[in-house]
């Protein structure tokens, strides 16, 4: 059966230099580097105004795309310094835990870096404009080959993630941030193309970087299991697991903070994550100390658990994860009252945070707004590549793109993947206030 190696799978090179090739510094390693380019990126910045779980609110309490990824760092740079110094002697000798851990901590940076406004609401939104216009007799996806109508049917927020730092960041259609071939392995959650994509719509990469996941694959020597389909890279699964923790907690969090849940409900389950109250937990009591408090000593507690479990399971699991024949998430391998909080989490989440009545609406107003902007820019689009000119109205919405407005040249994919970059690259609060412009709400400065 063949394996991976721990030797190819940490390569620090990048795909536009030769393998090995990556120099060494004082004090900073390819992988630090990794790491300051996601965190100084535009794109990273801008998930301060994107939302997480709950659309355009005001309190500061609340997290947003930055916060959530900022965490899932932390807890993914936990998971990969302990999984180092578990598995020291079986690494090369160049690697450092502190090497891993900041190679998991950056793809959990940049594992929602490609998110629409509007979290999954947008990523709905989007694919379901291009499923009505597939249904009408617009014309809009005539031309296209199936798989590129099939990535734009399936807008991704995973596959426009590895298309922001391969491409458009940084050293624009040159490599991008131009990342170690090891970390851009670990942030591949979805190490496929839309062909082979999950029940729920998952892949990682556009028909546009094919040729980059492939390189991508060489590199790390991931196993090919079908044309344009590898296995995970074994970190991917830390990071996968850090933004489970992440998200299933903090949702908890986030529910207290908007009234949505009662305290009850989120302390039976944190306390059975963590298998009981902090040690702490009963003076705070004493003190009458605030809620919120009191839940943030729960949640380090769970989260400490849960980190503890997740890098023993990984160890226990290495020779599967390497041979690329793991089946289970890493949480549903660990402690038993682990995976029933996790899974009692999101179940809280579904149930009541993702039916609440003002997300509904907001989410229902997201479609709203992204229909006007589709309708805009991938009409400008369209005209122009099959007309050859633009009208004034649309010469008005390609002039807002910028240096990337396409021209008469480009295929049509080509034209709407950069229609697809803008929008996609929108805040929230950018897109709603363009959307209301562009239908008539205009305002003098």
């Amino acid at each position: 059966m063949s394996s991976m190696s721990w030797e190819r799978l940490l390569e620090p090179s990048r795909l536009h230099d030769a393998p090995g090739a990556a120099p060494r510094e004082m004090g900073r390693t390819p992988f630090h580097k990794d790491h300051d380019r996601i965190v100084f990126a535009g794109s990273f910045r801008r998930l301060g105004r994107k939302t997480q779980v709950h659309p355009l609110t005001d309190n500061d309490h609340i997290h947003t795309r930055l916060t959530h990824s900022l965490e899932v760092g932390c807890v993914g740079r936990s998971l990969g310094m302990m999984v180092g110094e578990k598995l020291r002697d079986r690494l090369p000798e160049w690697i450092t835990p502190a090497d891993l851990g900041v190679i998991v901590q950056t793809g959990c940076l940049g594992h929602d870096i490609g998110n629409p406004p509007f979290g999954h609401a947008g990523e709905y939104a989007i694919r379901d404009w291009f499923a009505a216009e597939a249904a009408s007799d617009h014309g809009r996806l005539d031309g296209l080959s199936e798989t590129e109508r099939a990535d734009l049917l399936t807008y991704e927020g995973n596959a426009q993630g590895f298309r922001i730092v391969t491409q458009i960041e940084y050293n624009q259609f040159h490599g991008g941030m131009r990342l170690t071939a090891a970390t851009l392995g670990t942030l591949l959650k979805y190490p496929w193309t839309v062909e082979h994509a999950t029940a729920g719509g998952k892949f990682g990469c556009y028909q546009s970087e094919r040729k980059l996941l492939e390189g991508v694959a060489e590199r790390c020597g991931l196993i090919q299991r079908a044309d344009g389909r590898w296995c995970r890279h074994p970190l991917a699964w830390l990071v996968e697991a850090a933004d489970d923790i992440c998200y299933a907690l903090l949702d908890l969090e986030d529910g207290l903070e908007m009234g949505i849940l009662q305290f009850a409900e989120v302390f039976e389950i944190l306390t059975g994550i963590s298998g009981g109250e902090p040690r702490e937990y009963a003076e705070m009591e004493a003190r009458g100390t605030s809620q919120r408090r009191k839940v943030a000593a729960l949640r380090g507690a769970a989260m400490e658990r849960a980190v503890k479990d997740v890098a023993e399971v990984f160890v226990l699991h290495e020779h599967a994860l390497l041979a690329g024949t793991l089946a289970e998430d890493l949480l549903d391998l660990c402690h038993p009252d682990l995976g029933w909080g996790v899974r009692e989490a999101k179940n809280l989440a579904r149930q009541k945070i993702f039916r609440n009545e003002r997300k509904a609406k907001l989410e229902i107003g997201a479609y709203t707004t992204l229909g006007i902007l589709l309708e805009a820019f991938i009409g400008a689009a369209h005209e122009l590549h099959t007309t050859g000119r633009s009208s004034f109205k649309h010469e008005r919405v390609l002039a807002l793109i910028g240096e990337n407005t396409p021209t008469r040249d480009w295929d049509l994919y080509r034209s709407y993947r950069r229609m697809l970059d803008f929008i996609g690259g929108m805040t929230d609060h950018f897109a709603v206030d363009l959307a209301q412009e562009m239908g008539g709400r205009l305002r003098s400065e």
